[in-house]
């Protein structure tokens, strides 16, 4: 009944396995890819026709994770999954962007791509999984893809590079980078980096080419007693169209690039087309005319070429520039005073307004994934609004787009942050692109580097980042540009991120639009991506040069303590009632680790010493021979009670408020009255004793040594702290307990 193909290898020390003829044997492409024992399916349907009208290739690509892969039942009301994660917008990205370019030119066939986890074993991360599940499916479905392509992820443990390291080896890298790639070159590249140096990056990034190829190789074996039958595409040839475009509107299209203006230099092409349009494009007029779909792909293939001969022959940018200059910064901070940290950071015409949050614990994200919920404490998120390209467009959640270059910035940011104890903030950074022509995402990394320091996060360093793009002919001809415009990123061959510190490489990101790029034009663009990013550093360094050394005034003051972790169960109190109290009387936030480390945040550091000294009273005991400030609470006849020591309270027995006799304590202290206690210990029955009258009630100073130099001028016996402050011998109150007695 099933005609199973199966290709098994050993790779970084684990079985892979790519399996096709059991499952989904109704789709075009479908292969079971099993590593350790996490397990992934990937489908492939393609349409047979193209989709009228469309100038566009229509690839849709969905990652999917199931909780039953790793043994759980989804959260919340409905018990299914819904709409997709972070993390699977982010690998449905991660498998696009290498495989996109791989499908033949021309190619405008509707092609889905499904990649679902079915299992997880916690150990192996299934996005790496997912993308040679992905590209197996592809090679095998006779869709007109020009691949296999192979992906891996690369770690640095103690200086070494390590293959696919298994998740909770991640927690010790300096580096998490993936890539993907052909048998000859790489095609995409994401990473997370500990201020990597260039030579380092591109020989992780070499090292994980090397890694991939036995996974290339598997999945051609496959492919040669698997693959269906491929499709007969012929792409539609549009040479004629473009030299017809050529001859109309040539020069008026270059002469439009000569204009450093987007707005000027869209409205010259757009005049272009328009005229180019009238002369070429079919109508009911004109019924052998071009059809429309047709004449646009063609007018772009022609606008790209003429953009890119211009760069090529003669090293002329579109806005003039030379090839690695970058394009004029203006940076500022503080521009909303009242948040807790804020900055404009405008390059050319790319703006990015970011503002800086600073929470508590109770802010922390809680993500749930197959590995386990966790919280996370730094969160980055970018907007895109229509108006920042000068349209009006659709307002709605996030799309892939956002939360991927919000992602990137993350990244970017991240190892640079100070650690949760050595500040134990939620950090949110909100990055509105105000405008856009060219790398929003790394005018997003600069700008938060700057809000943090303007909210006096201590970042170890400052981080910029730049866009570089590539122009690269069949010839073998290339240029590298640094400091991307839109129009060299849409007409070029690459978009290269680089994001880092004076020290290193933080995170990097590559896509392209070619079938792949060399050793050579990697390092070419590592180092000129270094120059440019250090130039910029400099430029922000005008406005911040490091962090505030305090918090501004409208953030939240946090401080930490720890606890005894078998006394957190009587600082929550029965159903929360104890830790409830304390933040209602307080005004503090008060969030409590399970190992004990207790978080306490308010606006006004009163309020933090409040909860601080409440807590600790519960926490902990008063120390013997301490002074401490506390509030009278209750008068007696015998003395009064003072809460000397968060709640707890203690007895100041008549005998202990002056040195002179006192007839009646309420002749001295009333309720509510500030006073300053020393705790002598406790009773024979356990009750609190404290006293005040060796405590100078100005200073706080102890003064029972001088009282008892004084005694013994006078020949009386020293003060006794064992009989509560009392004559050694007499534990009746002195002449006051003998007078009773007569």
């Amino acid at each position: 009944m099933f005609d199973i193909k199966r290709k098994t290898i050993e790779w970084a020390g684990r079985p892979l396995t790519l399996e096709t003829g059991r499952i989904a044997r109704q789709a075009d492409g479908a292969v079971l890819a099993t590593y350790g024992e996490t397990v992934v399916l990937a489908t492939v349907v393609y349409g047979r026709q193209p989709k009228p009208g469309l100038d566009f290739f229509p690839l849709t690509v969905n990652y999917q994770e199931k909780t039953f892969a790793a043994g759980k039942i989804p959260g919340g009301y409905f018990k299914r999954e819904g709409r997709p994660t972070e993390k699977e917008t982010l690998v449905s990205r991660l498998i696009d962007r290498p495989i996109r370019p791989l499908f033949v030119k021309g190619f405008k066939n509707e092609t889905q791509v499904i990649i679902t986890v079915l299992q997880h074993d916690l150990e192996n991360d299934p996005d790496i999984l997912g993308m040679v599940a992905a590209s197996a499916a592809l090679t095998i479905s006779g869709v007109p893809f020009m691949g296999p392509i192979g992906a891996a992820r690369v770690g640095m443990i103690d200086g070494e590079l390590v293959l696919n390291p298994a998740i909770d080896q991640m927690g010790e890298s300096a580096l998490d980078l993936v890539v993907a790639g052909t048998q000859d070159a790489l095609m995409m590249v994401e990473s997370e980096a500990k201020e990597l140096s260039e030579e380092k990056m591109l020989e992780a990034l070499m090292f994980a080419h090397a890694g991939m190829q036995p996974v290339i190789d598997a999945i051609i074996d496959l492919a040669e007693h698997a693959a269906k039958e491929p499709l007969d595409f012929q792409a539609e040839d549009h040479s004629d169209v473009v030299a017809s475009i050529k001859s109309l509107v040539g020069e008026e299209i270059k002469a439009a690039y000569a204009h450093p203006g987007k707005y000027e230099r869209r409205s010259g092409v757009d005049a272009a087309k328009k005229k180019a349009a009238e002369a070429l494009v079919k109508t009911d007029d004109k019924p052998e005319g071009v059809d429309s779909s047709k004449f646009s792909a063609a007018f772009k293939e022609c606008e790209a070429d003429v953009l890119r001969r211009d760069i090529i022959e003669n090293s002329h940018r579109v806005d003039g520039r030379a090839l690695d200059k970058v394009r004029a910064i203006v940076s500022e901070v503080g521009v909303l005073p009242r948040t807790h940290g804020s900055s404009l950071f405008t390059r050319g015409e790319t703006q990015a307004l970011v503002v800086a949050t600073l929470g508590t614990g109770e802010d922390e994200q809680y993500i749930d994934s197959l590995t386990g919920t966790y919280k996370e404490s730094f969160l980055l998120h970018y907007n895109f609004p229509p108006y920042s390209v000068g349209e009006a467009g659709r307002m709605g959640s996030p799309g892939r787009r956002e939360i991927g270059h919000g992602k990137l910035a993350w990244r970017a940011i991240r190892p640079m942050l100070p650690s949760r104890e050595d500040f134990p903030y939620t950090i949110r950074l909100v990055s509105e692109i105000t405008e856009s022509n060219g790398s929003s995402s790394m005018a997003t990394v600069c700008g938060s580097s700057l809000a943090l320091m303007d909210a006096g996060v201590p970042l170890a360093r400052p981080v910029s980042g730049i866009a570089m793009g590539l122009i690269l002919e069949p010839s073998g001809e290339f240029a590298i540009l640094s400091d991307i415009l839109g129009d060299e990123d849409h007409l070029g061959d690459m978009d290269f991120k680089v994001a880092g510190t004076s020290e290193g490489i933080t995170s990097l990101q590559m896509d392209i639009k070619v079938a792949g790029i060399t050793k050579e034009i990697m390092q070419q663009a590592l180092t000129q991506a270094s120059a440019g990013r250090l130039h910029i550093l400099d430029e922000m360094s005008k406005a911040m040069e490091a962090p505030r050394a305090e918090l501004g005034e409208f953030a939240p003051k946090i401080e930490s303590i720890k606890i005894a972790v078998d006394k957190i169960r009587e600082v929550i109190g029965s159903g929360g009632k104890v830790i409830r109290e304390i933040v209602e009387k307080t005004g503090a936030k008060v969030d409590i680790g399970d190992d004990g480390t207790i978080k306490i945040a308010a606006n006004e550091q009163e309020k933090i010493e409040a909860a601080k000294a409440w807590i600790q009273s519960i926490a902990s005991e008063p120390e013997v021979g301490t002074i401490y400030s506390g509030k009278v609470v209750k008068v007696v006849d015998f003395g009064a009670f003072v809460n000397f020591f968060g709640a707890k309270d203690g007895l100041v027995h008549v005998s202990q408020i002056a040195l002179e006799r006192v007839a009646n304590p309420a002749d001295v202290l009333s309720e509510g009255q500030e006073v300053k206690v020393k705790f002598l210990g406790f009773d024979d029955r356990g009750k609190t004793k404290l006293s005040m009258k060796v405590v100078d009630q100005e200073t706080g100073e102890d003064i029972t040594d001088k009282i008892n130099a004084e005694r013994a001028e006078r020949g009386e016996a020293p003060l006794s702290e064992d009989t509560g402050g009392r004559p050694k011998g007499d534990r009746n109150g002195g002449d006051r307990g003998r007078r009773r007695r007569d």
